[in-house]
């Protein structure tokens, strides 16, 4: 049975973005953490995709931008079986993408259930906090940004149950980042 893990960014206050849905801040990069992306980034199986991170990857990683300043991630986003789940775009265009509109819960057992590598959730803070009321993720990464929003949405709005959590890794890096990696107890 595949794993379903959760990468996301969050700030110091707890926000994965600003009041205006933005998440400029979470790029806080340099030569180590570039490093960690790519190396992070060839481990990875299935990426899941609410239609938000969808939009904002396709309109990245494909472009010519993105293949000469990180031509080894690029490849791999680019390359990497994708799933977007929305109940309101009507057809994909990345390469090797998915579109998904049935039943998110339902959709991530079945894929959970096939053979082949971990799924990764990437951004996509709605399908994060839906699939955790349901106890579908396995392993939450957050890298916490050295940031102050005072306001901003929280990766699990609408969590109405306790989460506990057993911390499995710490990571520090030059440019403040911390990962924090926690595993879902039962």
């Amino acid at each position: 049975m595949r794993k379903l893990m959760a990468f996301d960014h969050v700030t110091l206050d707890g926000y994965f973005t600003d009041a205006n849905n933005d998440m400029r801040w979470a790029h806080n990069q340099d030569a180590e953490w570039n490093a960690f992306a790519e190396e992070n980034a060839g481990a990875g199986g299935m990426l899941v995709f609410g239609r938000v991170t969808y939009e904002l990857m396709v309109s990245y990683w494909p472009t010519q931008d993105a293949i000469q300043s990180a031509p080894r991630l690029a490849e791999r986003m680019n390359g990497l079986p994708k799933v977007v789940f929305s109940r309101t775009l009507d057809k994909v265009s990345w390469s090797n993408t998915k579109l998904v509109k049935g039943d998110l819960p339902a959709e991530l057992r079945a894929l959970k259930s096939q053979p082949g590598k971990d799924l990764v959730i990437l951004g996509s803070g709605s399908i994060v906090s839906q699939l955790t009321q349901e106890n579908l993720i396995d392993e939450y990464q957050l890298v916490v940004n050295p940031v102050v929003l005072g306001k901003g949405r929280s990766l699990f709005e609408g969590v109405s149950k306790k989460l506990s959590l057993k911390l499995a890794e710490t990571r520090s890096f030059g440019n403040g980042n911390v990962l924090l990696r926690y595993l879902a107890t039962a």
